[in-house]
């Protein structure tokens, strides 16, 4: 091989060297941005979930006072029925009003 010969092998191998590393370089940002990109998305959903978390939270305290409160009116309305009772039984049909 002459001289040219193996200097134009040569830069012709560099060059297909330096095309691949460049198509390297090119896919590891693309891999970078889609990595950003996700850790992104991730930081958003880690944050909605927080988010729900708490108001999932705030709706079951809710639920528990809504559900003392119905227990408190219902045993409210059962001693005011039976004080009801009482009265109507103690006027029976008989008794002077």
């Amino acid at each position: 091989m002459t001289e040219k010969a193996t200097l134009e092998a040569v830069l012709g191998r560099l060059g297909r060297a330096l095309d691949s590393l460049e198509a390297a370089v090119n896919r590891r940002l693309d891999s970078d941005q889609k990595l950003a990109s996700l850790e992104d998305e991730l930081q958003r959903l880690g944050e909605d979930r927080s988010r729900l978390a708490q108001s999932l939270d705030d709706a079951e305290a809710r639920s528990s006072r809504l559900e003392d409160a119905n227990r408190e009116v219902s045993q409210r309305l059962v001693a005011a029925m039976e004080s009801i009772r009482g009265v109507l039984d103690g006027n029976g049909p008989g008794q002077p009003r």
